[in-house]
């Protein structure tokens, strides 16, 4: 008889509360968990957990390479775990001695696009207790603008963090983000804010998701988003629709600057010659792009600019959420800033129905910060070239990483522990991608199936889908009620073959290693105990109670009207004195992207597309393929353009065509979308699996017969802060293959 289980899925952020459908020993299905924060929808890649766990191409033992690297056949033999763990130790303890354990470097799969969520503070733990300063998981293209860059700012994750209260939003703003794809808890939430009157304004080249019910979708050119934001500042200044007590009080907009150094000074310093005020500064800078200009340059129209600041003043207040639509350009973080800025004149952050730092269930932090050294962290892979980039907070961009690997800067990386990570699919410059794998002496990765980037690998072990795995999940972050949520998922159905979890591999490695002493002895129990402790719940309960626990937390709102922001100055910095001090411009400026028909122009005549690129419904990032369900419904790779451009090259409605840059050339099919503009084409990447249920093929990484995207696309010139990649607008031909 089948049976009902109260679980969650893992595949995303999103982390939406489910239903599971068990008999025999088999999962069946996976739908919605009403009453659950997240449970209200679950989107077809959760549906399709059933196939992933069963799928055919599972990885079910631990491998080892048998031939030399780059062989057409890497000899997979098979070994035992014991003997799996201590080989992995063995090396990675050999290498720390010879070279310091900065040469090891850890990779993971970016958590909020797979279920390494279940388990990445753990894996952050292991690299610090290790010693290695450095973590490759894709910061710089999935989180940097989120998290880090908007910390320049607010001294906190604007909007990672304090997420936008949509229960009381008077007006969401979305940026360069599609929750319908990227986090579904999100659209149902907006949905439902939608009913009640809010409105909602969206920003993307694409009117893709909600952008069909938004008041407003601003159809901004690629890579010009800053320019945007800096004329929707502008005509908010102009108009005096701008909180002035906020400004004035919490922003450092009133404090002065000197004209001939641009240096910051405290309020009541200033000299009465030579000082002008940052909101001077402020509105002189956003005065050159009024929305005539910021029309020539993004192609959103003024009047459309004009109407979207002023209902952001009127709809107050204003909930905001941008994601990687922003973080893969070469401008990223002064886009980031420029929007921060727009944002702090609504006066909304950390009040009902702004962007919310909603209150945390209490639990003791298992990341290990403590367990690196200083020392240590001063040797993260890309710190002497970006020193207030992701390496400042020891991530590791997948620029800097193939440098270290291939060309020793600033040292050689030696060595890589990965976990689910497809870096060859996932960064672009897939090819520099596969010969710094190569060049590594050692490499292990943890996966569900053999990627292009295990292939890579010596050793590879067999990860248990996250239906398959326990898990503690404190938090669920988007409303008050979810974050209040404790919920642990237990197992589903039994592991296949010897696959582990990426949290059992995790505290099984720390003890083979010689670290068990930071990892409870590799009692996995003890170490959830510990970290719920402060929460006075217990493990037993939970396992008890499958649908989670809520505890009886509330918002704490303004928090900053008590302890000031977690900035330097203890205001929000719109003038960031950090960013002067080490050559960058202190406020927002508008940077043409990097690989541009005005940036390029010795390109342009041969690559006159713009090319840019957004996730898929159907899959998460580079995975899932091979699952019959979903390549169903997404059979080929993609190229979305305009009909007139289409017809232009002689191209109809489901052609294949070749995508060309000046790194090369891949396949896809066309498919036709209106709602672009004409110079603009949108690509998909992490195309490699085949579907064998369907007869679908699978395609080549390299070489002809192509679909990788990333293959084509340029690593750099990258945002000069970050070392975000220009993945996002960059150049492209578009021809009918014949």
């Amino acid at each position: 008889m089948a049976t009902e289980v109260a679980t969650f899925c893992p595949l995303c952020v999103s982390r939406c509360g489910a239903t599971a459908t068990v008999e025999k020993g088999r999962l069946l299905a996976l739908r919605p968990l009403p009453g659950h924060p997240t449970g209200g929808a679950l989107c077809v890649k959760g549906k399709a957990a059933p196939e992933i766990v069963a799928h055919s191409g599972r990885l079910l033992h631990p491998l080892r390479r048998t031939t030399p690297k780059g062989a057409a056949d890497p000899g997979w033999e098979r070994l035992g775990w014991d003997e799996a763990l201590a080989t992995v130790a063995g090396r990675l303890t050999a290498i720390a001695a010879e070279s310091g354990p900065e040469a090891v470097v850890f990779g993971s799969a970016s958590p909020s696009t797979s279920a390494m969520s279940d388990s990445i503070d753990w894996l952050v733990r292991l690299r610090r207790a290790f010693g290695s300063p450095n973590l490759l998981t894709y910061m710089e293209l999935c989180g940097w603008g989120r998290y880090l860059a908007s910390a320049h700012t607010w001294g906190e994750p604007v909007p990672g963090g304090y997420l936008p209260d949509l229960d009381r939003a008077g007006c969401v703003l979305y940026w360069g983000y599609n929750p319908s794809v990227s986090r579904l808890a999100h659209a149902t939430a907006t949905t439902a804010a939608l009913r009640r009157g809010a409105k909602l304004v969206v920003v993307d080249p694409r009117r893709a998701g909600l952008a069909s019910k938004a008041d407003h979708w601003l159809r901004v050119r690629p890579g010009t988003d800053t320019a945007l934001a800096l004329s929707i500042t502008h005509v908010m200044i102009e108009n005096g629709w701008y909180d002035t007590e906020f400004v004035e009080r919490w922003t450092n907009a009133p404090w002065p600057v000197r004209d001939d150094t641009g240096e910051l000074l405290a309020p009541g310093t200033a000299p009465p010659d030579g000082v002008r005020r940052v909101w001077d500064l402020i509105t002189e800078g956003c005065a050159a792009f009024p929305p005539e200009v910021a029309e020539r340059i993004t192609g959103v129209p003024a009047e459309q600019i004009t109407a979207v600041a002023r209902l952001l003043w009127d709809a107050r207040p204003v909930a905001f959420y941008t994601w990687s639509g922003l973080e893969q350009h070469s401008n990223t973080t002064q886009t980031v800033r420029a929007i921060a800025q727009l944002y702090a004149l609504t006066g909304c952050l950390d009040g009902p129905g702004g962007n919310v730092l909603f209150t945390p269930v209490p639990a003791n932090p298992v990341d290990g910060a403590e367990l690196l050294s200083p020392g240590q962290r001063s040797k993260t892979i890309g710190l002497g070239e970006r020193p207030l980039g992701p390496a400042r907070s020891e991530f590791v961009t997948g620029e800097d990483f193939y440098r270290a690997a291939l060309d020793g800067v600033p040292y050689r990386a030696r060595a890589l522990v990965n976990f689910g990570a497809n870096l060859v699919l996932a960064h672009s410059d897939s090819a520099r991608g596969r010969d710094a794998l190569g060049a590594l002496d050692f490499f292990v990765h943890t996966d569900l199936f053999m990627s292009p980037t295990a292939e890579q690998a010596d050793i590879v072990l067999p990860a248990t889908s996250a239906w398959e795995a326990e898990a503690l999940r404190i938090g669920f972050e988007i409303s008050q009620d979810a974050q209040s949520t404790v919920q642990v998922r237990r197992p589903l159905v039994a592991p296949r073959g010897e696959a582990r979890s990426d949290l059992r591999i995790i505290f099984d490695l720390a003890v083979a290693l010689g670290l068990g002493g930071h990892f409870f002895d590799g009692d996995i129990d003890a170490a959830w105990r510990y970290q719920l402790a402060p929460s006075g719940l217990g493990l037993d309960r939970l396992r008890a109670t499958p649908e989670g626990i809520r505890l009886p937390l509330r918002t704490v709102h303004r928090k900053y009207e008590r302890r000031g922001f977690r900035t330097p100055s203890g205001v929000v910095e719109l003038y960031s004195e950090t960013l002067r001090r080490h050559g960058y411009p202190p406020l927002p400026t508008y940077d043409e992207p990097s690989l541009s028909p005005l940036s390029r122009p010795d390109l342009s005549a041969r690559y006159p597309l713009i090319l840019t690129c957004a996730k898929s419904l159907f899959f998460c990032e580079t995975q899932h393929r091979g699952i019959t369900s979903l390549r169903r419904s997404a059979p080929d790779p993609q190229l979305e353009l305009h009909p007139t451009t289409a017809a232009a090259r002689g191209i109809a409605a489901g052609d294949w065509v070749r995508l060309e840059t000046p790194l090369g050339s891949i396949r896809a099919r066309a498919k036709f979308n209106v709602n672009l503009d004409p110079g603009v084409v949108c690509g998909q990447h992490g195309w490699w699996q085949p579907a064998a249920g369907l007869g679908e093929p699978g395609y080549p990484v390299f070489g002809a017969g192509s679909a990788n995207l990333n293959l084509v696309l340029a690593q750099g010139p990258s945002d000069p802060i970050s070392g975000s990649s220009p993945l996002r607008a960059s150049l492209c031909e578009v021809t009918k293959e014949v």
